[in-house]
């Protein structure tokens, strides 16, 4: 089995390289395998989720089933551990929303805080057509949001954009809008901006990448990044890592390998990082990382399967990549009756019965969590 992943891996590889424009043969490949990485200590871990139950997704549109707070909150005492910190990270904070959009993830932020969770936000860029492009109005945006949520000292993080090196898919991703790796750059730089000035430190500015494109498409990313100007890399407090082992990139995996994934994927995006310039004293997020499934061909089973292994890989290898937090994608499925797999990405179907991984999940935090001062 193992000499078969190799193959595997080794056949992506040059099956990537082949395709990729001249030029673009040093792109970062990463690590094909976790047997072959020293596993290296580090601080525990901080682990949260993605509570709200609605995924973007390639394929038509489908209405998510709507969630009650009461429930939402009910799930995550449950998975969150006896001494905290535990994250909930809210996602498709879109710019197009506009004011409306800021009043109602404010409204969502308190919620949170108020039952002692810490929260992150996924700022997207995701404009309406008139805005598109607009860069020096998105970073007008950016900083009113800056300034709001760095009020509540409960919101610790701003994820700035989404996914700007995956480009097909703009319900997802923002790498299907004008100008996205501009309002990468220059959103990153704005939020830290702001808060600096205003002593926010508790508040951490990042960007975050998909696991992952072809190498072309990955050195032109990365390229422009390296060639932003330096007080852009000073202005990055952390990376985050999407990543979809089984699902995505590799669509399948064999015996073990959803922790060859997770290596593959760190030592993957510690490259790139390193060859833009942005410091090992950078952590890594691992910002969205699950299974979905859709029985039988998704299993119940085959997602605690993979559970395991991811978490225990970045747990594991957490020293060796320099990785200090953990989310799970998501909470709660977006419809599961739906056919399409991206739908249920959920440790609970949507009218929040559990699946089997989600006491799973339950355990790895306690057992994992970082713990301080007694909070969650």
């Amino acid at each position: 089995m193992r000499a078969l992943r190799r193959s595997i891996a080794l056949a992506l590889a040059l099956s990537a390289l082949a395709a990729a424009p001249a030029g673009a043969q040093d792109s970062c490949l990463g690590e094909p395998e976790a047997e072959g990485v020293t596993p290296m200590p580090g601080p525990a871990l901080r682990f949260g989720i993605n509570p709200a139950g609605e995924a973007g997704a390639l394929g038509p549109a489908v209405e998510p089933v709507p969630g009650t707070p009461a429930e939402t909150l009910a799930a995550l005492a449950h998975l969150a551990p006896p001494a905290g910190p535990f994250y909930v990270r809210l996602n498709r904070f879109f710019w197009s929303e506009g004011v409306p959009g800021i009043r109602r993830f404010q409204k969502l932020a308190r919620r949170y805080t108020r039952h002692g969770y810490l929260v992150e936000l996924q700022l997207r860029y995701h404009p309406r057509p008139e805005q598109e492009g607009r860069i020096d109005r998105w970073v007008k945006y950016v900083r009113r949001v800056t300034r709001k949520f760095g009020r509540n000292p409960g919101v610790r993080a701003i994820q700035v954009t989404n996914e700007v090196n995956f480009t097909i898919s703009p319900d997802s991703s923002d790498g299907a809008y004008d100008r996205a790796r501009k309002a990468l750059v220059r959103g990153v730089i704005a939020a830290k901006r702001v808060a600096r000035h205003r002593d926010l430190n508790q508040l951490k500015i990042g960007f975050n990448w998909f696991y992952r494109t072809d190498p072309g498409n990955e050195r032109s990313f990365w390229g422009e990044l390296a060639a932003a100007k330096p007080r852009f890399r000073r202005a990055v407090d952390w990376v985050g890592l999407d990543a979809y082992p089984g699902t995505f990139f590799p669509p399948v995996e064999l015996g073990d390998g959803y922790r060859d994934g997770i290596v593959n994927a760190l030592s993957t995006l510690r490259c790139f990082m390193t060859g833009a310039g942005i410091p090992e004293a950078v952590p890594i997020h691992v910002e969205e990382n699950g299974y979905p499934t859709l029985e039988p061909t998704r299993s119940y089973a085959e997602q605690v399967n993979a559970m395991r292994q991811m978490v225990g890989a970045v747990h594991d290898f957490r020293g060796t990549f320099n990785v200090t937090d953990y989310r799970w994608f998501d909470l709660r499925d977006h419809r599961t009756s739906s056919q399409n797999f991206q739908h249920q990405y959920g440790l609970l179907r949507d009218d929040y019965t559990p699946k089997p991984a989600f006491e799973v999940y339950r355990e790895l935090v306690a057992e994992l969590a970082r713990r301080k001062r007694g909070k969650r």
